[in-house]
């Protein structure tokens, strides 16, 4: 349930169009539905900005429909990881979207973007990188902030990066994929001024360990200014780089 939801009820109830037992049972969820084994939370944008996220491994296509499905007309929600049999059950029960490369499936309509410019700038070292990186850039377009991609620029040929050191100057936030050696996000701190998000992908040889190689490297970068979230977590950098640009723009 969204801010304007509850005050649009509270405002109901001011004129006399509901009644505070009506209200009541609207608000009844507050703070979550409690449906047994599945407790889906209801005011997680309101809280944070960010609509309800569900994870489609361990799940069937059939239980995440009847998520969304209990959700409403809490939409956008997002789910993660999501193969085209999720879709499918998925918009059945409501409005959505498939964003094949990043994996995501949208239920309901997506916000327009709310900052102008591409500021929000997301990398990826090689094109086995760009799955993830895309599960970082689609999810903060569709809370509604424009993404500009610079794909497959990575170690092996740094100067495909100083090609668009123009772009990556202006930038606000970066989220910079790597797997392999994981070694772009600490290159990119040290050449540009905004914040780096990296994001370690599970792409690489037996010794890159499935991502383990590249997160112990951006742990442990030299370079000041790098964040790292966990191994193919491109919702987790979406959703963190999103933050970070709401503050820029003065949002709350």
């Amino acid at each position: 349930m969204k801010r304007e939801d509850v005050a649009r009820i509270l405002e109901d109830v001011r004129a006399g169009q509901t009644s505070v037992e009506q209200a009541l049972e609207a608000l009844a969820y507050l703070p979550f539905a409690d449906f047994g084994d599945i407790k889906l939370d209801l005011h997680r944008e309101m809280r944070t900005g960010v609509p309800e996220v569900i994870y489609a491994p361990g799940k069937t296509a059939r239980q995440i429909a009847e998520l969304v499905q209990r959700l409403g007309n809490r939409h956008p929600v997002f789910i993660t990881k999501a193969d085209p049999t999720v879709y499918e059950a998925v918009k059945e029960v409501a409005p959505a979207s498939y964003y094949e490369k990043a994996r995501i499936v949208v239920a309901g309509e997506t916000p327009q973007a709310r900052h102008a410019g591409e500021r929000l700038v997301v990398v990826s070292a090689g094109t086995g990188d760009i799955p993830v990186a895309e599960e970082a850039a689609v999810t903060a377009e569709v809370l509604g902030c424009p993404v500009k991609r610079i794909f497959d620029v990575g170690a092996a040929g740094i100067h495909r990066l100083l090609e668009f050191r123009e772009v990556l100057q202006e930038a606000h936030v970066m989220v910079v994929t790597a797997g392999m050696d994981g070694v772009l996000p600490g290159i990119a701190a040290s050449l540009f001024a905004a914040p780096v998000i990296a994001l370690p992908t599970s792409v690489g040889y037996g010794t890159g360990l499935h991502g383990y190689a590249a997160l112990l490297t951006m742990l442990n970068s030299c370079s000041p200014g790098v964040a790292t979230v966990n191994i193919d977590n491109g919702f987790g950098a979406g959703v963190l780089a999103y933050r970070i640009m709401r503050k820029v723009a003065g949002n709350r």
